[in-house]
């Protein structure tokens, strides 16, 4: 009995031990863990607990203005109201955006986006409903908010753009950054921040989005803001200033009118692009809203495609606009003199090809001035007979045709100036000396773009200088506007009397009774415009319609008339401007090209603003309706 008691005891002995023994190692761990947490990672857990306090967040900067040659804004910001619905304040969401859309429309759509939102973000993080509210809803929505629980209105910024459509081609707009944007800055990730799409707005868009600024704020355990703690607003975007004149710009795309074309005006000098309209266009600050499905299909599905910058991307055959490079060409081969001759009996045979002439009865006996002042094909299917493709190619590419101009804005393209080898390349046919004689009046694979054609117009009018047609008076250079270096212009290698033997012809285009474009020469006292008018076929007339008749362009369909265009300098004495118009289908560069650029050029001439110094008083030459920002 006493040795069953006495083991008992020693086994509860033993037990005790080792259940105290397992105790105090267990509390060991706990102090060891807790010395670890406390005093090792004492620093570490800190400084989580302190991020978890302190939120930052980036505040986007004012997006710089764009500026027109005497300082008019026309790309501004300008406040936006949103209205916000924070879900922790609406005891009935679906209940309030129905009370809210009788005082502003709200489609079935917005709602749905709007609950979805909120489904997924906590209760006290605001969605937007709508943004871009006018005065009126604003003050309505102010009056009725003590019925609407959960509604703020914000106020943020938004892209306007002044003129509209007048200068949409050229500023381009903005939109929200796409994927292939995202480069790691944080900034493109805020919501409702806008990046340039397209135009000086792409062009230029580093140095007009400024730096962002921060904001740090204390926040709860569960993301809750308490209070700003402090605040940096960041840097503003810069303003880029273009030598754009907007009111020579309104103008122009008003003798555009409902045309499909362009008008591009530039400073023979300096190469600064005054004028560059392309018509028809379209609103930006739509886009900056947001187009609907219905608004885009109107756009992207209109034949005279208003979202193509024809001024840049417009690539047409320059029909006798390209005469002046043909005479060139032959001049410096020493092919022709300006008195050489050729009689036009209004078409020329070669082989079993028959070519004719626009004047069905021919020019009869004609020169260097009566060919480009009277625009006879004739004599220029025989000039290029003589001098080559591959010689006017040479010709063609040194004035600035058949390549990118290296423009400070987007979207240009290069057009085409064929050769032998480029045929043999691409087509994998030998070049044939029809096709030398089509090149010859601007057509067959011939195409360039308004911008080329000004270009190609300044750099004869000026004595051969190349130019570099620019919009903007500074570059981007390490994120940054920077002062655009003057470089020494080179000269093309043409001899200076060939040049003014083929500026003098262009100056009887308008000055001489015979000339294509007499009619509509400027009539204003002390100033005067030559150039050169050009009309480019879009289809094939057959022998068998040219013995019936010509069908006119009016009885045509709007897609097989004729392209009118026009090329133009003045004044005639010193040159200061360049003008090219193209009018998609338009007609004859005479009848409908010429009279715009008179236009143009006549209002140019008025204001010459390559005289008015930045900084001058030009109140009276501001554009209608323009306001600064």
């Amino acid at each position: 009995m006493n040795n069953r008691v006495n083991n008992r005891q020693r086994q509860f002995t033993r037990r005790a031990a080792l259940l105290a023994g397992g105790q105090f190692t267990l509390l060991m761990a706990l102090v060891g863990r807790m010395y670890y947490l406390q005093v090792v990672e004492s620093e570490r857990y800190q400084m989580l607990a302190e991020e978890n306090r302190i939120n930052m967040r980036l505040l986007p900067p004012s997006r710089g203005r764009v500026i027109d040659r005497f300082g008019v804004p026309i790309a501004i910001n300008q406040q936006n109201y949103r209205v916000l619905l924070k879900a922790e304040n609406a005891p009935d969401v679906s209940a309030v955006l129905d009370r809210l859309s009788l005082i502003i429309p709200i489609s079935a759509d917005e709602k749905a986006r709007v609950l979805k939102e909120i489904r997924r973000r906590k209760k006290f993080v605001p969605v937007t409903v709508r943004e871009f509210l006018d005065w009126e809803d604003v003050a309505r929505l102010e009056v009725n908010t003590p019925d609407l629980p959960g509604i703020d209105i914000d106020v943020g910024e938004r892209r306007f753009y002044p003129n509209g459509a007048a200068g949409a081609h050229i500023l381009g707009y903005v939109g929200s950054p796409r994927p292939e944007d995202l480069s790691g800055d944080p900034l493109l990730e805020l919501p409702g921040f806008k990046v340039g799409r397209s135009g000086v707005e792409r062009a230029f868009d580093l140095p007009l989005r400024g730096r962002a600024g921060a904001s740090q704020l204390e926040v709860n355990s569960v993301g809750r803001v308490i209070r700003e703690l402090n605040r940096h607003d960041g840097d503003p975007g810069q303003d880029v200033v273009l030598t754009i004149d907007m009111a020579l710009q309104q103008e122009a795309m008003k003798q555009l009118g409902e045309e499909a074309g362009s008008v591009v005006v530039m400073d023979v000098e300096t190469g600064g692009i005054i004028v560059q309209a392309s018509t028809p266009s379209f609103d930006p600050n739509a886009f900056t809203e947001g187009l609907s499905t219905a608004q885009w299909r109107a756009v992207a599905d209109n034949e005279r495609a208003p979202l193509r910058n024809k001024a840049l991307a417009g690539e047409y055959a320059p029909g006798s606009t390209f005469k002046m490079i043909v005479a060139l060409a032959a001049l410096e081969a020493g092919l022709i003199t300006p008195q050489t001759n050729y009689f036009c009996p209004g078409f020329l045979e070669v082989g079993d090809g028959k070519f004719h002439c626009w004047r069905r009865h021919g020019h009869g006996h004609v020169n260097l001035d009566r060919g480009l002042s009277e625009s006879c094909d004739v004599y220029f299917y025989e000039v290029a007979r003589r001098v080559g493709i591959d010689n006017i190619a040479r010709m063609a590419n040194k004035f600035g045709l058949g390549t990118e101009l290296g423009l400070d804005t987007p979207g240009e393209r290069a057009g085409l100036i064929p050769t032998k080898a480029w045929k043999r390349a691409v087509i994998g046919q030998p070049w044939v000396l029809g096709e030398t004689l089509v090149a010859g009046i601007g057509q067959g694979f011939i195409t360039t773009t308004p911008m080329q054609l000004v270009t190609m117009t300044a750099r004869m009018v000026n004595g051969g200088k190349v130019v570099q047609p620019h919009l903007a008076r500074d570059v981007v250079a390490r994120d940054k506007l920077a002062a655009r270096v003057a470089v020494e212009t080179q000269t093309i290698d043409v001899k200076p009397q060939h040049l003014k033997s083929v500026t003098d012809a262009m100056a009887l285009v308008t000055e001489s009774p015979a000339g294509t474009a007499h009619a509509a020469r400027i009539m204003t006292p002390g100033m005067s415009m030559g150039g050169k008018t050009g009309t480019a076929q879009v289809r094939r007339i057959t022998q068998r319609e040219r013995d019936g008749g010509v069908i006119k362009n009016k009885d045509l369909p709007w897609r097989y008339r004729d392209h009118a265009l026009f090329v133009g300098y003045g004044p005639i004495d010193a040159p200061r401007y360049a003008i090219a118009v193209v009018v998609e289908h338009g007609g004859g560069g005479s009848a409908v090209a010429a009279p715009i650029a008179r236009d143009v050029m006549t209002e140019t001439l008025k204001r010459d603003p390559a005289r008015l110094a930045p900084g001058a008083n030009v109140a009276g030459l501001r554009a209608p309706g323009s306001q600064d920002g």
